[in-house]
């Protein structure tokens, strides 16, 4: 099933992914961010489940923000 997310405190403003019945996350696209980094991210996680994600991604901070586009993708396979 395609999921779509909001991001918050992030360049990227939505994030997009199918989840299968088994947690695991594949299609992920990020809308806006740094399309180099978002696009190795997607590829990087693609046939991880939502739990490995959110373990390896989770916490991620960008400069001093205290969130990261990564951070805000564990948070989305979770939050479904």
């Amino acid at each position: 099933m395609q999921y779509s997310y909001t991001t918050s405190g992030t360049c990227s403003k939505a994030i997009t992914f199918d989840k299968d019945e088994d947690g695991v996350i594949t299609n992920v696209k990020f809308y806006g961010g740094c399309p180099g980094n978002l696009a190795a991210i997607s590829k990087l996680v693609n046939g991880m489940t939502a739990d490995q994600i959110n373990n390896i991604l989770a916490g991620n901070r960008c400069g001093g923000k205290p969130t990261s586009c990564a951070d805000q993708l564990a948070k989305a396979v979770t939050s479904v």
